[in-house]
């Protein structure tokens, strides 16, 4: 009876102190899978640079027990004996001697490649002018090359085809505040010249180098900033082996710049006419014989001066990744961009104003159920580490590996964003033909594409940012290229995940992407794995179908679908948004529609071949899209592929566990595949011209 009358005054305590416990458990647990799996990325990347090193060291082992094995029994007793060190081997290219081990000596019969990077278009100018001249120098026309647009900088900087031997290299860099694709080129000549695993010297075999440099002395009047990326690939060209061949050349763009150029030029072409060999000294420049001479013992009382100095030197600010008034800055706003903060941006989609005026909503409505004068496109990252062929920026936006810039607070990215593309859906109240209802619906966003540009997933805080679209129920559609497995793993739960695969094998990516890292087709697979595990939710391959690029490799596709199982397979052919220098596609290079559909039956017959049960669910032939589908989402002889997003938001608001099929709702019977995908509500345009409806 006691324990009974006990039971009954404290049961309300102890079942709450249960309930806190059980609570506490679970999210305990939680954390812990959750380290776990970032741990378990970590190490996966981890273990494959082991790998790769290990397998450089057995390649050198090998290399050098060949060399061994190959040595002649005579022995030559004019050489003196080398001690040689304890300690491990660190790989590095043979300094080259004068004259002698095949490298000629830089003249006006070598080969010449003249590299420039630009974003006002200032330093083409003046490296077609370089070029100009040194054609009438050279025996060879010089080749021009710009460096923001090169495939693959590997074959003329980190591992030189042997066709480079003797060839003389001049650089023509502008030095930028902003950020900019210089940036890239700098970091790489830098990553370069410290990865143990690879030549340390990879230039020696060049004929030589030089630089000029293009710099503001009224607008940068601080030495050091004047020209000071010119400054640095200078330093780094020659730390990498290549050979000086002239001092670096600079001038002012508002005062000396032509003269600067004509005497430098003039002193070069006097260079390559002497026929006397340039005095052999170790690849060093000024700050490195200052950095040697000044590293000594300092006494103690001396080291409040040096570290004042030293705070006084130091600058760790982080550059905007897009600072304002910028020419980056200026060609993404003349493109319609809204930059938000220093580093995001958003846009009015053209399926948005198309929406707004009763001409159709994108494939996104056919396929999900989005309406598209509803959905705002944004990126809380400009920047990308890829330079797609297919890329409608045409490589205005800027590039990278890794994070380098400020961050901005994901409140104030959002915040920003709605505002600027508010601004953009006023502007359309005086176009004729928009729909009064639609216009007053668009003031509501309920969905929102981070697809607009770049790589959203880069973002430091891209959880902290979806969740806060979350909670004023806007869901999310996240695009990401497959290039940054550690931060996909990391990623938190969105309403549709898609990751772009452009290839089916790591030449025909390496053709179409253009991906900056040096290790993309193994990041891919990675991201293809951690895809897969992230079965609990909603996820998609997107393909861009590029005619010559792409088309081919059916089984290629498979093999990735059979890795991954996503969810859906969204099968686009490319747009085509004009040529340019840094977009080579031409309309022969974009399919026709029937073309997209024999690529995606054949597709899903292979799929189906092999075990895999897929089927072809809807399509929006304005659009030229295609999605297969998993057969799950066929449900009583009915494709669902579209959201159920009031669902949605009260799952992920409950806490509960759920997973794709939880939240799904019937696929349109005019989107299904056969039947066109174009909402009969709409009236159809092309060109300009209304086409009337089917009065049936």
């Amino acid at each position: 009876m006691e324990l009974i009358e006990l039971w009954h005054e404290y049961r309300s305590l102890i079942l709450t102190l249960v309930v806190v416990l059980c609570v506490a458990y679970y999210k305990a647990v939680q954390n812990v899978r959750d380290m776990e799996r970032r741990q378990e990325a970590v190490l996966r990347e981890k273990d494959w640079y082991n790998r790769r090193a290990q397998e450089t060291q057995a390649k050198r082992e090998e290399q050098e027990k060949k060399k061994k094995e190959a040595v002649p029994l005579a022995v030559d007793f004019t050489t003196s004996n080398k001690k040689t060190r304890s300690g491990p081997k660190k790989f590095s290219g043979q300094r080259p001697k004068k004259g002698m081990n095949g490298r000629e000596l830089p003249s006006a019969a070598s080969r010449m490649i003249i590299f420039y990077s630009t974003l006002t278009g200032t330093s083409q100018r003046y490296a077609e002018r370089v070029h100009k001249r040194m054609c009438e120098v050279m025996e060879k026309e010089p080749e021009l090359q710009n460096l923001d647009y090169l495939e693959d900088m590997d074959p003329y900087f980190v591992a030189p085809k042997k066709e480079l031997d003797n060839t003389i290299y001049l650089l023509v860099v502008p030095s930028y505040e902003t950020e900019s694709p210089l940036d890239y080129f700098i970091e790489m000549l830098k990553d370069t010249y410290n990865d143990f695993r690879i030549d340390s010297r990879p230039l020696a075999r060049l004929a030589g180098f030089s630089v000029f440099g293009l710099g503001d002395s009224e607008g940068w009047p601080d030495e050091d900033k004047y020209c000071y990326q010119a400054k640095r690939v200078d330093k780094l060209m020659g730390k990498l082996g290549a050979k000086r061949i002239f001092p670096l050349g600079t001038g002012c763009v508002k005062t000396t710049i032509d003269s600067s150029v004509d005497s430098y030029l003039e002193h070069l072409e006097n260079t390559l006419k002497d026929p006397s060999p340039p005095e052999e000294v170790d690849i060093v420049d000024s700050d490195d014989e200052e950095e040697a001479e000044n590293d000594d013992v300092i006494d103690v009382e001396d080291m409040g001066k040096v570290i004042k100095q030293t705070k006084t030197k130091v600058d760790d600010t982080a550059k905007a990744m897009v600072a304002k008034d910028s020419p980056t800055f200026n060609s993404l706003t003349k493109q319609g961009y809204t930059i938000v903060g220093s580093h995001s941006g958003v846009k009015i989609c053209r399926w948005t104003k198309s929406a707004l005026r009763g001409r159709g909503s994108c494939y996104k409505f056919s396929f999900y159920g989005i309406k598209s004068h509803l959905c705002m496109e944004t990126t809380p990252s400009l920047s990308c580490s890829s330079k797609c062929v297919f890329c409608w920026r045409h490589g205005t936006n800027p590039v990278g590996t890794t994070w380098r810039w400020q961050v901005d607070a994901p409140e104030d990215i959002i915040k920003g964003a709605m505002e600027g593309h508010y601004k953009k859906i006023k502007q359309m109240k005086g176009v004729p033909g928009v729909v009064a209802e639609r216009f007053t619906e668009a003031f509501k966003i309920r969905h929102c594409a981070l697809s607009l540009v770049g790589e959203p997933i880069f973002y430091p805080h891209i959880n902290r940012f979806v969740a806060l679209l979350h909670e004023q129920r806007i869901s999310s559609f996240l695009v990401c290229n497959a290039q940054h497995p550690a931060e996909l793993e990391a990623l938190d739960r969105v309403t549709q995940l898609y990751v772009s695969i452009d290839a089916s094998d790591k030449d025909s990516l390496k053709k179409v992407d253009r991906p900056l890292h040096r290790d993309f087709w193994e990041r891919l697979g990675q991201c293809l794995d951690i895809l897969r595990a992230k079965s609990y939710q909603r996820t998609v391959f997107r393909l861009t179908l590029v005619k010559d690029f792409n088309t081919d490799g059916i089984d290629g596709y498979a093999d990735m679908v059979e890795r991954a199982q996503p969810c859906f397979i969204e099968v686009k052919g490319v747009t085509y948004c004009g040529t340019s220098k840094s977009n080579p596609l031409t309309m022969q290079n974009v399919p026709f529609y029937e073309e997209v559909k024999k690529f995606v039956e054949s597709l899903n017959q292979t799929l189906n071949s092999r075990g895999m049960e897929y089927g072809i669910a809807a399509e929006h032939a304005h659009s030229c899209c295609i999605l297969i589908a998993q057969k799950r989402f066929n449900v009583d002889g009915v494709w669902h592929t579209a959201i159920n997003y009031d669902r949605f938001f009260d799952l992920l608001e409950s806490g509960a566990d759920f997973g794709p099929m939880d939240y799904i709702a019937p696929t349109a019977d005019w989107a299904h595949y056969g039947n066109g995908g174009f909402n009969p509500e709409d009236t159809p345009h092309r060109k300009g011209k209304p086409i009337n409806k089917p009065t049936s």
